[in-house]
């Protein structure tokens, strides 16, 4: 199947699209969706003042097939600020058709656009699909991350 994919800000008539894309890439990463959490980024997502950002890879005949959620935030060490790409999911029936690529080349063009210092991301060591494409961009960084639950 031909595609024909834009990309773009994401708008509130994808949210029938957008929903299930976000629900796969939330059970890709072991998480079970929950509705509240769903719920609480979609409003951030279509709130302009929220650092929560979407864009979506929209087909001309399929609709959004690609997600999108990147934050801009200010660093301590650099005078201008930073995209974090936070998440980034394609459908796997349309699979390696550029879309995933279609969006990081978008998120570049904007860094630049917008005078950002940096833009970046992290993924499971053991996502070899992904970091296939990742590895196109620049090379995997020397940094270890570590995440501290808050006590129950």
């Amino acid at each position: 199947m031909q595609l024909t994919t834009t990309i773009r800000p994401i708008e509130s008539r994808d949210r029938a699209r957008w929903e299930p894309l976000w629900d796969g890439y939330t059970r890709f990463y072991e998480r079970e969706p929950r509705q509240d959490i769903t719920a609480h980024l979609w409003t951030r997502l279509m709130d302009p003042k929220s650092p929560v950002r979407g864009i979506v890879a929209d087909d001309a005949t399929l609709g959004a097939i690609g997600l999108g959620h990147y934050i801009v935030h200010d660093s301590t060490s650099l005078l201008t600020p930073v995209c974090y790409l936070q998440d980034l999911y394609v459908d796997p029936t349309v699979r390696a058709s550029g879309a995933g690529r279609q969006m990081i080349d978008w998120l570049v063009a904007k860094t630049h656009a917008e005078g950002w210092s940096r833009l970046y991301w992290n993924t499971k060591e053991n996502n070899y699909r992904a970091r296939g494409l990742y590895d196109k961009f620049t090379p995997r960084d020397p940094f270890v991350r570590y995440t501290l639950p808050r006590p129950s």
